[in-house]
């Protein structure tokens, strides 16, 4: 059996691949209803473990309540900006629904909120052509033909389909692309400041400066020492320290607000709010189809775009954290794993119900299992803190980003010990799973890792006279990403802009 990394940076055998399994007679009995039904105890985990990495993936991704609102209140086609606190409702509620549907229903430490995907592609190719209700009518569509993919049985065959060595290479590259988005976000690697210069650099200026980023190393460091020592919740602990240093720096120092990328470390004047439904219902299923929206043709590449990034993001993201939370078996299944498909699914309409854009898996989900998640109770716990957020949202700017991109930094080193995995010395798996690992940081985008790697395994594969050994699957999918690759051309084609 292989081995993956625990919270502390030993390692243990791989958990059993079926719920039956998992309460097998070697397990430990449950010690009541909510230990039974969660499967706690056979997991190898505990109520506090649970409740603490709940709380880690909330803090790690509790800036989606103030950044989806901000890629989201951009003007539609009518020129109506959208309400910031209707998109902040819209938000939290969302993810507090969705996640906790994913760890009653699919029992795994998923949280699921407004994928940054998908309000990107809405923010910048949807709502500029249609109204805000045809936008979200539009999610609601790409939420249920995933569910239609899901039910089908197709959306876990093909999770099932793809060779374990690519499996291995999607958990890693997982793990490089959240390493650089907890680097960028701390601004510890930067944008190149000249364009002709270097894509990234060590800072705004080739060089670091400033507290926030003397606070995301000291808060990854300290991460690093306390895993290094074996003590529980280190991650946790180290997001709380980071925190209240950065507290007392930034009232010592009275440093002004545009210090901070986002989230100023300061208690707000009033920590409740009132949350705005104004935005739950509204929505135009069909309208973005019709004259008066994008047009059949616009409307439908749409909705393929918004499947893709939907389906591949969250398929990547599920099997990374599933592996690394244990509870994938040899060949990279998990149990339960259609339900959990199904809730991610769902929750791309349950998103355009809110107002809030399409829900998905967030691989934010990896702070808590590094903490010690292992069921869903860690994700009922998530999704009750998003809860809490819709009557108390300003508390959510309290954790500053910069903080919390050093758990991302944390996780993405555990993440890599995957490559053991990998025969690197067989060039037919190894070019496929580098080109997945290495493509999903350096495009900034995790569909287009598995693309590369699904395309390359198929013609290396045909190339080497193995044509049938990826089977009927992987050659379907790869006909899906020459697409996904191809999509510019075909739009100008089409005449779609």
């Amino acid at each position: 059996m292989t081995r993956i990394p625990t919270e502390t940076g030993t390692t243990e055998d791989d958990r059993p691949a079926t719920d039956d399994s998992l309460t097998s007679s070697v397990a430990p009995p449950p010690k009541n209803a909510l230990d039974a039904y969660f499967k706690i105890s056979a997991r190898g985990s505990t109520f506090g473990n649970e409740l603490r990495g709940g709380l880690t993936t909330f803090m790690a991704m509790a800036y989606i309540i103030l950044l989806n609102p901000i890629l989201l209140g951009g003007a539609d086609r009518t020129g109506a900006h959208m309400d910031h606190a209707q998109l902040t409702t819209a938000t939290a509620l969302a993810a507090a629904v969705t996640t906790i549907l994913m760890g009653v229903v699919g029992n795994v430490p998923l949280a699921v909120a407004a994928g940054l995907s998908v309000s990107s592609a809405l923010s910048a190719m949807v709502a500029p052509h249609t109204t805000w209700p045809q936008a979200m009518g539009l999610c609601v569509i790409y939420g249920l033909l995933i569910v239609l993919l899901v039910v089908s049985g197709l959306r876990e065959k093909i999770m099932n389909g793809i060779p374990l060595p690519l499996k291995h290479a999607i958990t890693i590259g997982i793990g490089l692309f959240v390493t650089l988005i907890g680097l960028f976000k701390a601004g510890f690697v930067h944008h190149g400041p000249d364009p002709f210069g270097p894509p990234v650099s060590l800072g705004p200026n080739s060089e670091l400066s400033g507290w926030p980023v003397l606070i995301f190393s000291l808060t990854l460091l300290t991460i690093f020492v306390l895993l290094a020592r074996k003590v529980r919740g280190a991650i946790l602990i180290g997001i709380a320290g980071g925190t209240v240093v950065a507290f007392v720096v930034n009232a010592v120092a009275d440093l002004p607000a545009k210090t901070w990328s986002s989230s100023v470390p300061t208690w707000p004047g009033s920590p409740v709010s009132t949350p705005d439904f104004g935005l739950f219902g509204h929505l135009d299923l069909f309208g973005a189809f019709g004259s008066n929206g994008m047009g059949a043709i616009s409307a439908t590449v749409a909705v393929f775009t918004l499947v893709l990034a939907g389906f591949f993001d969250a398929m990547a993201t599920i099997i990374g954290v599933g592996t690394e939370a244990g509870l994938a078996d040899r060949q990279g299944r998990m149990p339960g794993l259609s339900k959990a498909l199904f809730i991610d699914g769902a929750g791309g309409a349950i998103g355009g119900v809110s107002g809030a854009s399409g829900q998905t898996v967030f691989v934010e989900s990896a702070t808590g299992v590094g903490d010690g998640a292992r069921t869903g109770l860690a994700s009922v716990v998530t999704g009750g803190f998003f809860a809490l957020m819709l009557f108390f949202s300003p508390l959510a700017g309290i954790v500053p980003v910069e903080v919390a991109s050093a758990a991302l930094v944390v996780i993405g080193s555990m993440m890599m010990s995957q490559a053991r995995h990998i025969d690197w010395a067989d060039r037919e798996v190894a070019i496929p799973a580098f080109l997945t690992c290495v493509l999903m940081p350096f495009t900034y985008n995790i569909t287009a890792g598995v693309a590369a790697g699904a395309i390359s395994y198929t013609v290396i594969k045909a190339g080497t006279g193995k044509w049938r050994e990826p089977g009927p699957l992987m050659w379907v999918l790869t006909a899906v990403f020459v697409v996904y690759f191809a999509l510019s051309p075909i739009k100008s084609w089409l005449g779609v802009h």
